[in-house]
């Protein structure tokens, strides 16, 4: 297992529809435990099934089968922001952070035969960034090393609308990655854009953003997103409307994901790969 990763345990709450084989509750008929009922067996012909009590009861004559359902595969995908705000130099490196819960993604799908793939953005879906799904997990360790020592340049987010046109067809798991330090409209037309996969937001702040700054002074500060340096006069009343801000903004992020019934998941003070666990264990299997 790579240094940078840390397993944690996923599930879903809905039947896969791969066709290769898994761990999770899929809508294909196969050779799994999952009983879903019965069929006649010139429409099911398999005769391992064969259910003769049904069959010597049945007034027609006919031979049933039992029908199954396998264990599938689900596609797992980290979508990650790779715009200029992700790279902020606050107490945590949050593309360090990103490079974790790659890497531990990667790692926990691979434990269980699920395919794992990444896409990166900034202004635009960045191919270089980018990995297609695969059950080979070394590119994607490859991928983390580089991506804990990226310097995104100053550009924006809105590659975001694009990541839905690189993931598959069937329905897969989509750890969204971000700051979310984008227009709320723009989000929400993402989402939309992915609503037929199980997304995941997480969400990576850094205290140093917003509450570990001076109540007095002069400082310096830049835009991530478009280089412009300004310089401000801190004062107590600036600090407090800075906090409040954020706090604001974080009951904002709440509530539009809550609309599409996909609680975010907050990091501040480094990736925990067992909170992440309790996560799935709260939000997807209760």
């Amino acid at each position: 297992m790579h240094e940078l990763a840390k397993e944690f345990s996923y599930q879903i709450a809905w039947r896969s529809r791969g066709r290769h084989p898994g761990r999770h509750a899929s809508a294909q008929r196969g050779l799994g435990m999952d009983f879903v009922g019965h069929a006649p067996l010139i429409s099911y012909p398999d005769p391992r099934r064969i259910d003769l009590r049904l069959s010597l009861r049945d007034p027609m004559e006919q031979i049933h089968v039992r029908i199954f359902n396998q264990r599938s595969a689900v596609p797992v995908f980290v979508a990650c922001d790779l715009s200029g705000s992700m790279g902020f130099p606050g107490h945590f490196n949050k593309l360090r952070i990103a490079a974790e819960i790659t890497a531990s993604a990667a790692q926990s799908a691979s434990r269980i035969n699920d395919p794992f793939g990444f896409i990166g953005f900034d202004e635009e879906v960045n191919e270089a960034w980018m990995i297609p799904a695969s059950t080979r997990v070394q590119a994607a360790y490859l991928l983390a090393e580089s991506l804990q020592d990226y310097r995104p340049p100053h550009v924006g987010g809105a590659g975001i609308l694009q990541v839905n046109r690189y993931l598959p067809r069937e329905r897969a798991l989509v750890l969204l990655v971000s700051d979310f330090h984008m227009p709320l409209e723009m989000l929400e037309e993402a989402l939309v854009s992915m609503q037929r996969h199980h997304i995941v937001p997480i969400v990576l702040w850094d205290a140093a953003e917003y509450s570990a700054i001076p109540e007095f002074g002069l400082t310096h500060v830049t835009d991530s997103e478009t280089g412009e340096k300004r310089t401000l006069m801190l004062r107590k009343s600036t600090h407090a409307r800075i906090q409040a801000a954020f706090a604001e903004r974080r009951a904002a992020l709440d509530a539009l994901f809550m609309r599409y019934d996909i609680p975010p998941f907050f990091i501040e003070q480094g990736f925990d790969a067992d909170a992440l666990t309790e996560y799935f264990y709260q939000f997807v299997t209760a």
